[in-house]
């Protein structure tokens, strides 16, 4: 690989690690806290108030693994066309949709669906 394009690829690794950050660090606790009660509220109203499923699929966190933050984010503001899924760009920005992406992948209350 050629070093320009050696410090293009750093460099672009280095801004999404970094936008990564700034989107936790960006929405304050209280926020945070009031993106999660919408999460087992008002998504739960079709997830499932424990997102274990209901109208739309369950959301466990090892199901959303499977899925970028990126995804998932993307998910969220446009919603799915031809499902129950809404959009939610005009009620949430890009940091809070992350947010509640990213908190659907690593601290869901929901781990699995896998009985013990």
């Amino acid at each position: 690989m050629h070093q320009p394009a050696l410090f293009m690829l750093l460099g672009l690794l280095l801004s999404v690690s970094a936008m990564a950050e700034t989107t936790e660090d960006a929405l304050d606790p209280q926020r945070q806290a009031e993106l999660e009660t919408l999460l087992y509220q008002d998504c739960g109203s079709c997830h499932g108030m424990t997102l274990r499923g209901g109208l739309g699929p369950a959301l466990p966190r090892d199901r959303m693994e499977g899925f970028s933050v990126e995804a998932l984010a993307h998910i969220i503001q446009y919603g799915i066309p031809g499902s129950a899924m809404p959009a939610w760009k005009a009620l949430l920005s890009d940091d809070e949709a992350r947010w509640l992406a990213e908190h659907l992948r690593t601290d869901n209350r929901l781990q699995t669906l896998q009985q013990d």
